[in-house]
């Protein structure tokens, strides 16, 4: 139970990559705060698997990018649970990552961009501003902020969505190098495609197959796949690793 008696964030986390994840905290006993942006019937499933799993779960609503909202997930996190050991900053604008029907740089909207940024950088800058004085008051703190892949090979040029990601490695950098000394770890777990999610499903499957073939280990990512590497950052394991990128993308990706 590597995550008994310690209380993590997970923002998106009431589907897909942010629902593995949670359940996977919970399995090693820790409490997990799921936070949605709508579905609270979805949260509130991916809350009672995670106590089905073993773990304690609390289910907080907010848009991530919305200051006013982070500040009331924060309040409701320090008054019901009065700790916070990690989060990890999944939630992200909604994008489709279908290759047939991705819109070419010459009719990207600066807009595209910025709803991007929002979703990537603003939220995550917004969720760790509002939670830093929470996560100081224990040691061993560590944020997780999920990249993709595609920073490292654009085998598709979804223009705005992997700037954004770009970006958020930056952001995470210069926040671990800053945060290191007060004893919080910031990395950062950039997955390839991921399949089945809402954002993968429109991938069609002469394309995931392109992808599984150029893959040493000859399959896309799960969920699940997902959430190992990002408890291992979250971890006692990586309690000297900061500041990093752990892809995880069947080895389509060698840095």
């Amino acid at each position: 139970m590597r995550f008994r008696d310690r209380a993590i964030l997970v923002t998106g986390g009431s589907r897909g990559i942010g629902a593995a994840i949670a359940t996977a905290f919970a399995t090693e006993g820790g409490l997990v705060v799921v936070n949605y942006r709508e579905n609270a019937a979805a949260a509130e499933a991916v809350a009672e698997r995670c106590r089905a799993l073993g773990g304690q779960a609390l289910t907080v609503a907010a848009d991530v990018t919305d200051p006013a909202a982070v500040a009331g997930l924060a309040a409701q996190i320090t008054e019901e649970v009065g700790r916070l050991d990690a989060i990890v900053n999944n939630a992200f604008a909604p994008y489709r990552f279908d290759p047939d029907h991705r819109v070419r740089f010459r009719d990207v909207p600066w807009e595209a961009y910025q709803r991007q940024f929002d979703g990537a950088v603003r939220a995550t800058y917004t969720v760790v501003q509002a939670l830093l004085p929470l996560m100081t008051r224990r040691s061993g703190a560590a944020i997780v902020n999920l990249a993709s892949d595609l920073v490292a090979r654009p085998s598709i040029p979804y223009h705005d969505y992997t700037t954004a990601k770009a970006a958020l490695i930056g952001f995470s950098r210069n926040l671990a190098a800053e945060l290191g000394p007060i004893g919080v770890r910031v990395n950062c777990v950039a997955p390839g495609l991921v399949y089945p999610t809402d954002a993968s499903r429109d991938t069609p499957e002469e394309v995931r197959e392109a992808l599984i073939a150029q893959t040493p280990l000859r399959r896309l990512a799960t969920p699940e796949d997902v959430a190992g590497p990002v408890l291992f950052l979250a971890g006692e394991e990586s309690r000297f690793v900061t500041g990093q990128v752990l892809t995880v993308d069947g080895g389509l990706v060698m840095a």
